[in-house]
């Protein structure tokens, strides 16, 4: 697990899950908001996303967090490790809406600098609709990887938690082994 993709509806935690797993495993992380979002929300082009992403995943070991399906197949591709936060809608809409109210007027820390945080009815319906519209069609392309990637699905904080608590555990249990 040293090539890491993290998918998932918006409002799923992924950044957050992104940190908490790379301060783990001590694995850098690239958000792709950061890098695709310029001040005042201005996107950056498709071409130059494929090519950031055709960059980072050169590297020995990443991880790496976001949807952008456009670009997926670069990372997943990659990725010896691919990470589906699975998470029901409500949660999703439910944090999207606190993440609003909690960064209001500022950025998140996973997001470019210039973006103020903002939550717009279109966002939230295409949370709303995420697992009807794009839900199956990952779960199609996961299956198609699973002969030869790691694919881990998780569906709730709950299963989030455990995962995040057992790398910990097989961290330490390798740095033991390693005399650490």
């Amino acid at each position: 697990m040293r090539k890491i993709a993290i998918i998932g509806s918006g409002g799923a935690g992924k950044s957050t899950f992104a940190r908490t797993l790379g301060e783990k495993i001590n694995i850098d992380v690239h958000h792709l908001d950061t890098l695709f979002w310029k001040p005042g929300w201005v996107g950056v082009p498709k071409e130059k996303q494929r090519e950031v992403q055709n960059e980072l995943v050169q590297e020995d070991e990443w991880i790496i967090d976001g949807n952008y399906s456009s670009t997926m197949d670069i990372r997943l591709q990659a990725a010896d490790t691919v990470i589906f936060l699975d998470l029901p809608r409500t949660t999703c809409a439910l944090r999207v809406l606190k993440r609003s109210v909690l960064y209001r007027k500022r950025p998140r820390p996973d997001m470019a600098d210039g973006c103020v945080e903002r939550v717009s009815p279109h966002f939230l319906k295409w949370v709303w609709q995420y697992p009807r519209t794009r839900r199956p069609r990952i779960l199609e392309k996961l299956e198609t990887l699973k002969s030869n990637k790691q694919i881990i699905v998780l569906s709730s904080p709950k299963e989030i938690r455990e995962f995040l608590d057992q790398v910990m555990a097989a961290e330490k249990e390798t740095a033991i082994s390693a005399g650490k």
